[in-house]
């Protein structure tokens, strides 16, 4: 399953690895991509990830918010 989400607050390349890499230690999450230049990022999980601990991940890797991409 994909899922999308809009992360604000990344300015840089840097931001979108720590994104990245907090987001892969999820358990259950398969593959990350993050887009700095759309501000969005698309989860792939066999199941469904509890969207709390898409939001700690983020949390945990810097001053970034995230909610789930509409349309």
């Amino acid at each position: 399953m994909r899922v999308r989400y809009v992360v604000t607050g990344m300015t840089c390349q840097h931001c979108v690895a720590h994104v990245t890499e907090e987001v892969s230690s999820v358990p259950g999450v398969s593959a990350v991509e993050v887009s700095l230049d759309d501000a969005s990022m698309v989860v792939e999980s066999s199941d469904p990830i509890d969207f709390a601990a898409i939001s700690e991940a983020v949390a945990e890797a810097g001053e970034y918010t995230v909610a789930l991409a509409t349309a």
